[in-house]
């Protein structure tokens, strides 16, 4: 007669990884953040009086004079009047405005050229963002 061992069964219980898994996505999920601007870092300059522009039609972003964003779409600065003129010719030319963005180290000549693009665009309420200094009274 032989002898017969009993073998346990072993088996892996999947429900609880299952669960964890879940709870680790929506975790990352809810926590994530997503950036709204075409992926630029900007330090913008800092300003006591700043304020919040309720509505702006057009947001220019000028990194160097060769990045340039009008709304996600880039182009250097000999493009940019042309693109304005497209932008506001689709518009209401009565009520059109921009906000312009700049990096701190972007060169005074470079804002000037793209509000003189804007100005030549036909549009003169234009805004430039700044973030609250919060160590100045």
């Amino acid at each position: 007669m032989t002898r017969r061992r009993l073998q346990p069964t072993v088996t892996i219980n999947l429900v609880p990884l299952i669960d964890v898994l879940l709870l680790i996505i929506i975790f990352f999920m809810v926590t994530t953040t997503f950036k709204l601007a075409p992926g630029i870092a900007l330090e913008l300059p800092s300003s006591t009086t700043a304020a919040n522009v309720k509505s702006s039609v057009l947001r220019i972003i000028a990194v160097s004079e060769s990045e340039i964003y009008v709304d996600k779409t880039r182009v250097d600065l000999q493009g940019l009047p042309a693109l304005i003129k497209q932008r506001a010719g689709s518009g209401d030319q009565e009520g059109l405005k921009a906000t312009v963005e700049g990096d701190r180290a972007a060169s005074y000549q470079l804002m000037i050229s793209v509000l003189d693009a804007l100005r030549r665009g036909g549009i003169d309420a234009v805004g430039l963002r700044t973030r609250v200094d919060q160590g100045t009274p």
